[in-house]
């Protein structure tokens, strides 16, 4: 009796191309055989697993923040915050991913919406988190018992594994970006996740002006020396818009007055850095904001590694590659690995409150650093 062959995930096909093997009957029977011990040969997949430089499959793609905004507000109306759904947070899904809801390979990117007096139950993951804030405010994290306030422009980065909740104090919704390195820690089988309590504690439904981490690390090239060991990530949760717009105008002026300061001409930028040790905010993301003033033109950069973008104030014209879109606040958009990316801002006194294009960007960059994988290019 002749046993029927097992059914193989590995599929060969014997083709005639140059640079491969003539295809006799040998070769056919040579590649059953390797279907059926799970071996794929180099030769056939070269090509693909070892390219002349990197293919990503994430698409650049643009989302408008208008779009997103009003699906978060339909959802607050339809969809519970609690257990179950454990947040309403919308992501992003690149066309390039298979539906997945991945920005990129590496990266994860959400609307989340709360609705007044709501809370976000306590959870904990490994996954490295961060939220910026492109309007409103009215929300406080709790993270750690620590209550952080959110408001316009405040960037507030979350390092994995620590105890995390949210709750509305206003009268008024409020959205905001979620960032995470899902997709990353999805890929390697790294994550975990735990639940916590169901309600915060009287002591933590507070609305503190300013939480206790920027009490204590929130004061300018100064450490406190009360402090030993400190977990990854920035032990600073949140860094306030007012420093980050002050960073970014004295930039410019300083071009102004012929002492440079900035990337390159009319452009401004700043990263977000661990007061502990200069390291970036989170051992996998890595944030910066730019400003671009009007008229200015950025040179076509191309990187390793994949980023998401988020119009703060402004408006212009973004380039990834052969692709082209008008934004303006609120707009998100995809950097896919090794295409080139430029912004042409077109920001002025009636769209911008500093009359530029500003942009917060999140990549991935500290992982390939790590890896050693890094490369940049400026393409004039």
């Amino acid at each position: 009796m002749t046993s029927t062959p097992a059914r193989t995930p590995v599929q060969l096909a014997a083709v005639d191309a140059p640079g491969q093997p003539a295809v006799t009957p040998a070769l056919r029977n040579l590649y059953r055989g390797f279907e059926q011990e799970l071996l794929v040969p180099l030769w056939t997949e070269i090509g693909d697993l070892m390219p002349a430089h990197p293919r990503s499959r994430a698409s650049a793609h643009r989302w408008q923040w208008a779009n997103l905004l009003r699906l978060a507000e339909q959802a607050g109306e339809i969809v519970p915050v609690g257990r179950g759904g454990e947040r309403r947070a919308i992501a992003l899904a690149n066309p390039g991913l298979g539906g997945r809801p991945f920005a990129t390979p590496t990266l994860w990117a959400a609307i989340q919406y709360l609705m007044p007096g709501e809370d976000a139950p306590e959870h904990r993951h490994t996954q490295n988190a961060f939220r910026f804030v492109v309007e409103g405010s009215g929300v406080w994290t709790v993270v750690g018992g620590d209550a952080v306030a959110m408001r316009r422009g405040d960037f507030l980065p979350q390092a994995g594994w620590n105890w995390h909740a949210h709750h509305n104090a206003t009268r008024e919704p409020m959205a905001w970006l979620d960032g995470l390195d899902i997709p990353f820690q999805y890929g390697i089988d790294a994550q975990f996740f735990e639940f916590g309590r169901e309600q915060l504690s009287a002591d933590e439904r507070i609305t503190p002006e300013r939480s206790r981490s920027e009490r204590l690390w929130a004061h300018p090239g100064l450490r406190p020396l009360s402090v030993g060991t400190v977990a990854p990530g920035s032990p600073l949760l949140a860094y306030k818009w007012e420093h980050t717009d002050a960073a970014l105008r004295d930039q410019l002026q300083l071009e102004k007055e012929g002492y440079g300061g900035t990337v390159e001409p009319g452009h401004a930028a700043v990263r977000f850095s661990n007061p502990h040790n200069g390291s970036d905010v989170l051992p996998t993301i890595r944030a910066e904001f730019h400003r671009v003033a009007r008229g200015t033109e950025t040179a076509p950069v191309r990187e390793t590694g994949s980023s998401v973008c988020q119009v703060f104030d402004g408006s212009g014209t973004v380039t990834v590659g052969d692709t082209s879109w008008a934004v303006s606040r609120g707009d998100l958009f995809v950097v896919p690995s090794w295409q080139p990316f430029s912004v042409k801002s077109e920001s002025g006194a009636a769209d911008s409150d500093s009359g530029a294009l500003d942009l917060f960007r999140f990549s991935d960059a500290p992982v390939f650093e790590a890896l050693h994988l890094d490369r940049q290019e400026t393409l004039r």
